[in-house]
């Protein structure tokens, strides 16, 4: 049970106020005046504090402001309850750092949608998503859950990629976020030699060519179909639109691809310094865990080689000495993985 603290001198105000969301399934806690309003969020740390602006001893700006300063309630969503509908306020209140306002009178739906809203954002604030595209998947459904992304609908339109057709390439500017809704994609980039080397494998559920778009410039890699696929394409003034109008989900948004970046240096650096079978083990890992547990693996093995940064031949050795080592399984040309976990731990 949240608990939601609210500051109003108004005794009607404050316990109907208390009452309502008490009758929702919170734990309210009041304080009459602004200074047992910052005592109490101090004490207590809330889930979320309603207060009053205009209140004797210490108005709702002053509550604002000591509790924007201290580390312990800087970030306690805060929504001001006002009698004073006056453009000046809503401007001073916001730049101050209120997330919200409710204009007295009030009814009990507007009141219990901002307590949700603002609670559904602090939810996707705190929460820890994964440094993969699976993460940016869930965080995006996430924020399109908590209506920060309402736009966000099945009005975008789905298109059919077959095997090989190219989803976009390299140098080229990003018109569109990519949902991968079925099938498999690659994304790789050509060596001047006319090799290829593949930076990233992706699944239904996935979404593709983020990376461009948030920093504004040219793709630097190319994506492929690996098998035949239906696409969601995400116009790309529509997806900044709806991620980069609150500040607090953009910074999010960017935390998680910054956390994607690192997690593709790692893998350049155990391809630069590990040995050949411990870069196949963990590609075949990689590859497992993506396109779904407990399935062979699909994938030809010349786009494993590159994927592994290897020629096809000495993968095709590398997965022969597997096979020997029973960890893995070759049949009708596809792999299946024996023991996952040897092969996450491989010594040599």
């Amino acid at each position: 049970m949240k608990t939601i603290l609210v500051v109003d001198d108004n005794p009607d105000i404050r316990e109907n106020t208390a009452e309502i969301l008490e009758l929702a399934g919170y734990k309210p806690l009041t304080a009459e005046n602004g200074r047992q309003g910052v005592d109490l969020a101090i004490k207590e740390k809330p889930a979320l504090i309603i207060c009053d602006i205009m209140m004797p001893e210490l108005d709702g700006y002053g509550v604002l402001h000591l509790l924007r300063k201290n580390p312990d309630t800087q970030h306690i969503p805060f929504i001001f309850l006002t009698a004073r509908a006056e453009r000046t306020d809503f401007r001073k209140g916001m730049e101050m750092g209120a997330d919200d306002y409710i204009t007295k009178p009030f009814d009990e739906i507007e009141l219990l949608n901002a307590v949700e809203a603002r609670l559904k954002k602090t939810d996707i604030l705190e929460k820890k998503y994964e440094a993969s595209a699976q993460g940016i998947t869930t965080f995006v459904k996430d924020v399109k859950s908590s209506g920060f992304m309402s736009a966000m609908a099945d009005q975008f339109d789905v298109e059919t990629y077959h095997k090989k057709q190219t989803l976009y390439q390299e140098g080229k500017r990003p018109r569109y976020l990519y949902y991968l809704v079925k099938g498999k994609v690659k994304g790789f980039k050509s060596h001047p030699d006319g090799k290829e080397y593949i930076t990233d494998l992706c699944s239904a559920g996935n979404f593709i060519g983020y990376t461009a778009l948030i920093e504004n410039k040219n793709y630097d890699d190319s994506a492929t179909i690996l098998e035949d696929a239906e696409v969601m394409l995400i116009p790309k003034d529509d997806f900044l639109g709806m991620i980069f109008n609150d500040i607090s989900i953009a910074s999010k948004f960017i935390q998680i691809i910054t956390q994607n970046v690192k997690e593709k240096e790692d893998r350049l650096m155990n391809l630069a310094y590990s040995s050949l079978r411990k870069r196949v083990a963990k590609a075949l890992v990689d590859i497992y865990e993506k396109f779904g547990k407990d399935k062979p693996i699909e994938i030809s093995r010349e786009d494993i080689a590159q994927f592994v940064g290897t020629a096809t031949e000495s993968l095709i050795r590398t997965l022969s000495d597997f096979r020997e080592e029973k960890l893995i399984e070759i049949k009708s040309g596809k792999i299946l993985i024996n023991d996952i976990e040897k092969l996450k731990n491989l010594l040599y």
